[in-house]
């Protein structure tokens, strides 16, 4: 019998993220699912609307031997494809599955910066996210529940109750944030290994409850390209490119990283940041407010909610919260200030409006609601 919680989340991704009406194309695009009763119940609301889904479903095995032997031409070639594609759809879902979340591991570093120069970035950088209606998700595997220490049955109830959220309400809860970051100039953030601050003046604030990701609980701006300085430690694990790298510390001046070192790949790690001028500039700060979601999972759509938590990413920027800076590259890198990750706290100007991981001021508490205490 198929789970009803699925046809739940095939409303909420076309009717609350989407937002697709009649007349319309939505491209959905599935990586390694383990069935396909997602992707026919999207269809099938697509079809209910009077709109025109198109599926492409993709193996990351075969993908993988596609990057393993790319070319500059052979990247280009599926890029200009899925890049037309792209330009004549109103919207996009994009599901990923997890049947080994390490399978381009060995996919040399060269071949996978073709690949992110030649396909993903034309598509997804350039078309997909300015100018299309998008949402990306993960879907529930027993490789996921093992990444988040939980048995398979556990994880999917996780899995449905973060996904089918009250997004209304969050929606409601993260305006008093969203005023208070346009009323901030400095930002500074400390935490264990960490001291950093920044401005964030003039720049727009970007609330996020289920628009674009599932799950969903963020509130995001960028720091003005030039003037992030200090230092971070990142106490999350992440995976970039099929390799997870672990205690990743930038060092920044004048809004440049300057030295980037991990406990596990430091070589790799300055590749990537070299991938171009706007690798090693910050495109990105959000503050994670999904209080549902407590702890990492290798998982950066399920990571950079996590409540208490903040994000900080390197290279490109949105255009809705632009500060300038472009890069091939955009990875979210999370910190987690909860006092059991070792606490931290988030200044705007001179007001302390978070500490462990709690909001302080009154109009905030609603996006306590759920915190360990």
């Amino acid at each position: 019998m198929k789970d009803p919680r699925i046809a739940k989340l095939a409303e909420t991704l076309v009717g609350h993220s989407c937002q697709l009406q009649a007349g319309q194309k939505l491209i959905i695009e599935a990586f390694d699912l383990p069935e396909t009763n997602l992707v026919c119940d999207l269809v099938d609301a697509a079809y209910a609307r009077g709109a025109t889904p198109h599926v492409v479903w993709k193996n990351n095995t075969i993908l993988r031997s596609l990057y393993k032997g790319a070319t500059a031409d052979s990247m280009a070639w599926p890029g200009e494809l899925e890049t037309a594609a792209m330009e004549a759809a109103d919207a996009y879902i994009g599901i990923r599955g997890t049947a080994n979340s390490d399978e381009f591991s060995d996919v040399p570093p060269e071949r996978m910066d073709l690949y992110t120069e030649h396909w993903w970035s034309p598509v997804h950088i350039k078309v997909r996210v300015p100018k299309t209606r998008w949402v990306v998700l993960r879907y529930p595997t027993p490789s996921m529940a093992q990444s988040a220490h939980q048995s398979t049955a556990q994880f999917e109830d996780f899995y449905f109750d973060v996904c089918t959220a009250d997004y209304a309400a969050m929606s409601e809860n993260l305006k008093p944030l969203v005023a208070r970051m346009l009323a901030t100039d400095q930002v500074r953030i400390t935490a264990p290994g960490t001291d950093l601050s920044f401005s964030i003046k003039d720049i727009p604030v970007v609330p996020c409850a289920g628009e674009c990701n599932i799950p969903d609980g963020e509130c995001f701006t960028a720091p003005v390209r030039d003037s992030v300085n200090g230092t971070i430690q990142f106490n999350t694990k992440s995976r970039y490119q099929g390799v997870v790298f672990d205690g990743i510390r930038f060092e920044l001046k004048d809004g440049r990283i300057e030295s980037a070192t991990c406990s596990n790949e430091p070589e790799r790690l300055n590749r990537i940041l070299d991938t171009d001028d706007g690798a090693r500039y910050i495109g990105e700060w959000s503050l994670g407010t999904n209080n549902k979601v407590l702890h990492p999972m290798l998982d950066t759509l399920f990571d950079e909610k996590i409540g208490g938590s903040f994000h900080f990413t390197p290279g490109n920027a949105y255009d809705d919260a632009d500060n300038g800076n472009r890069s091939k590259v955009h990875w979210d890198l999370v910190l987690i200030q909860r006092a059991d990750y070792g606490g931290g706290e988030i200044w705007f100007d001179d007001e302390l409006v978070r500490k462990d991981g709690f909001f302080l001021p009154d109009d905030l508490q609603p996006l306590n609601e759920g915190l360990p205490s």
